[in-house]
């Protein structure tokens, strides 16, 4: 794993789309799984601006989704939909063709994890995965458990993914998550996990640490031959 620090989350959000920018130049048709928060909107900015000055053409990109939250109407702002609709589908000029995703509509979340199973071992594997940690060390919605899950998935929401700024205002929160799982993330060539956000310290420390435990399921990504981790402060 290769750990950067930076000062500002500004420096760290243009370092991770330099990573994505030569990538896509080397592979225009990259399929990159899109993770959505605070932690990776700096990132989609700074390839709206590679694109707005006209130094990048993403148009032959591929883009799967990461998770979703389960019971939200995919046009509610605090669905992962939503987000990467506004932050990277929409303003990159990512075809419908070319996008892949959770059905956050769904009344049979099983079968669209199925189905979501089927689709990315037709169109994978993913070249570049970008993930967020969460304040409980997932990655996804990938949660601590006794056991983590291999594919696409139910994913029962702790606590304090429940407070995420996403849905943490809600009078109905989500009631499951759907999300890739672990071997599918690992599966992908390339890792870039963005590390920011209070209240993180102490899942950065045990991710840091370089000791795999499905307590904090990010660090996982230790097993993986190509990880770039950028922390903020």
């Amino acid at each position: 794993m290769n750990i950067q620090y930076f000062d500002t989350y500004d420096a760290m959000s243009l370092a991770a789309a330099q990573m994505v920018y030569t990538s896509v130049q080397a592979r225009p048709d990259l399929l990159l799984c899109a993770a959505t928060g605070n932690s990776p909107t700096g990132l989609y900015l700074q390839l709206q601006t590679l694109k707005a000055e006209e130094k990048g053409d993403f148009s032959k990109l591929r883009v799967v989704k990461l998770d979703e939250w389960g019971g939200l109407s995919s046009e509610h702002p605090a669905t992962c939909e939503y987000y990467l609709q506004h932050y990277l589908i929409k303003p990159l000029g990512i075809a419908k063709a070319r996008y892949f995703g959770f059905n956050a509509d769904t009344q049979a979340p099983e079968q669209e994890c199925t189905r979501m199973q089927a689709q990315l071992a037709a169109i994978g594997p993913i070249d570049c995965c970008i993930l967020g940690m969460g304040v409980n060390g997932h990655i996804g919605l990938n949660e601590p458990a006794e056991k983590l899950v291999d594919h696409c998935h139910m994913a029962q929401l702790a606590a304090s993914t429940l407070n995420h700024t996403m849905v943490n205002g809600l009078e109905s929160k989500p009631r499951y998550g759907m999300t890739l799982g672990m071997q599918d993330i690992l599966a992908a060539r390339h890792l870039i996990l963005i590390v920011v956000g209070a209240g993180k310290e102490k899942a950065t420390r045990q991710l840091t640490a370089g000791k795999i435990t499905n307590q904090y399921p990010a660090t996982h990504l230790w097993a993986h031959p190509r990880v770039d981790c950028l922390i903020v402060g």
